[in-house]
């Protein structure tokens, strides 16, 4: 999953977006369903660029089919602590990610964080010209 890792690293949602199998599932501690498919899952993660601030990898857990990938970053002025568990496919492409974080004072700025940047990318994706 170095792909993955790389992409997150330099904020290139678009090759973020290259690192995702067609039918890959999202799943996060802020909300209770996973979302399925590259194009929802991108969405997703490129709100996720713009809310997380000094975000960095400071570990990395692998095993087979399996990476776990240990991040720091702050949001809303709140340090978070996460991991991105990334089961790939055969052919390297993520094909489920899920993201655990901490502490709870953290969880819940990137919660209100992600709201906010998800609403604002929503009403800019239905604005018409």
């Amino acid at each position: 999953m170095e792909s993955f890792r790389r992409a997150v690293v330099s904020k290139d949602p678009d090759a973020i977006v290259a690192t995702l199998a067609d039918d890959v599932i999202f799943s996060s501690p802020i909300v209770f369903r996973e979302y399925t498919g590259k194009i929802a899952v991108g969405f997703i993660l490129r709100a996720v660029l713009a809310v997380l601030e000094d975000f960095h990898y400071v570990a990395d857990l692998r095993g087979g089919a399996h990476t776990a990938l240990v991040f720091r970053a702050r949001v809303g002025g709140k340090d978070l602590e996460g991991i991105d568990l990334i089961e790939a496919t055969p052919t390297g492409l993520v094909a489920r990610l899920t993201v655990f974080v901490r502490p709870l004072s953290g969880a819940l700025a990137l919660k209100e964080a992600m709201g906010v940047a998800l609403g604002a990318a929503g009403e800019k994706a239905s604005a018409k010209p």
